[in-house]
């Protein structure tokens, strides 16, 4: 950890503003982010994050899988960084464009499925992000192109072409763990440019109290960081019930000092989330959320986006990106906490006076 930081830094977003972002578009986010198949067939049936085995609208077991077992493994690491570039270039390519809902549901399922995107025929894609063909056409033309042919040519002559990766060794669970991985890599080259998450931890870090929002599949990730941030920083406030004390709850953090909020936000995305940083930003908050994408419904209730894709190959969606961002997020935050080590030696000196570990 470093020594003193801007604790006084702040998001430059007010209600309104596009959120800034790594690694995605800024703009209004959808529904895109949440059932499988992007809000069309196959979506998830209640609760959330649930996937039917065998009905991803957003791909079949096998996408994005590269080599199963020790035989695939260099296969896995060529394939995962091809697809990573291809996500990467498909992001910027987005970027700068005001699209439409429907049009940002194509984006993120383009994104997804990064590595087939320069292959897949209008009908395809458009059945695989829940769209209408014709949907697809003006998404095409929306980002300058004369059709989604021109789209697609552009594509292939910027994607690497090499489909030979072997996707049938592995079996199921094998692929859910790659697709992870490929997560990782995804989340390792936003971090390229790490301004945002250092902006971010200057706004957590500056925040007194630090009101952390994580409901539903969202709970657990907010509280682990909440659980560690207790360490470091004086006071962190766990807000991870809905129904109408949640405001209350905001307002006493308001009341009390807070400047920012951190948001965990993941699909499927509860209603009361995004109407709770709604209220926050209008309170005076600066939102900065963790979410599974750049299109997610959050995305416009936000001043500083940091997404970070999550699993959908099981039954239930896999959040280790968003974990690890977590965890990158706790770093800055302490790098901009002068008395963060301080604090850390101060508790493991207690931990060992009472015996609380057994190590």
């Amino acid at each position: 950890m470093s020594g003193d930081g801007d604790n006084g830094a702040r998001a430059a977003g007010t209600a309104g503003d596009e959120p800034r972002d790594i690694g995605g578009a800024a703009g209004e986010g959808t529904n895109a982010a949440g059932g499988a198949g992007s809000g069309g067939p196959g979506s998830g049936g209640p609760g959330n994050g649930a996937r039917g085995k065998g009905a991803r609208g957003d791909g079949a077991p096998g996408d994005d899988v590269r080599g199963g077992g020790a035989s695939g493994g260099a296969a896995g690491d060529a394939a995962g960084a091809t697809d990573t570039g291809t996500a990467a270039r498909l992001q910027k390519l987005f970027e700068g464009h005001r699209l439409t809902p429907t049009q940002r549901r194509i984006a993120h399922c383009m994104v997804r499925r990064a590595a087939d995107a320069p292959f897949l025929s209008s009908v395809e894609l458009a059945e695989l992000a829940g769209v209408s063909q014709p949907s697809v056409t003006r998404f095409a033309v929306a980002l300058g192109f004369d059709g989604y042919p021109a789209l697609r040519r552009h594509l292939r002559e910027v994607a690497p072409t090499d489909r030979s990766g072997d996707t049938g060794s592995a079996n199921e669970y094998q692929q859910a763990v790659q697709a992870e991985i490929d997560n990782l890599r995804r989340l390792a080259a936003a971090f390229a440019d790490p301004s945002p998450v250092i902006e971010a931890g200057r706004l957590l870090a500056a925040s007194r109290p630090l009101p952390v929002l994580g409901l539903r599949a969202a709970t657990a990730q907010a509280a682990g960081f909440s659980y560690f941030a207790r360490k470091v920083h004086p006071d962190v406030r766990l807000l991870d019930e809905g129904g109408t004390m949640l405001t209350d709850r905001i307002d006493a953090a308001v009341r009390a000092g807070a400047d920012a909020l951190l948001c965990f936000a993941l699909p499927r995305h509860p209603r009361e989330v995004v109407d709770a940083l709604d209220y926050a930003r209008t309170a005076g908050l600066t939102v900065v959320t963790v979410a599974d994408s750049a299109f997610a419904p959050v995305a416009h209730h936000t001043d500083l986006l940091l997404p970070a894709p999550v699993g959908t190959g099981l039954a239930f969606d896999t959040a280790c990106a968003p974990m690890l961002l977590g965890r990158v997020l706790l770093e800055a935050m302490c790098d901009a906490l002068p008395d963060a080590q301080a604090r850390l030696e101060q508790f493991d000196a207690g931990a060992a006076a009472r015996g609380l570990f057994v190590e």
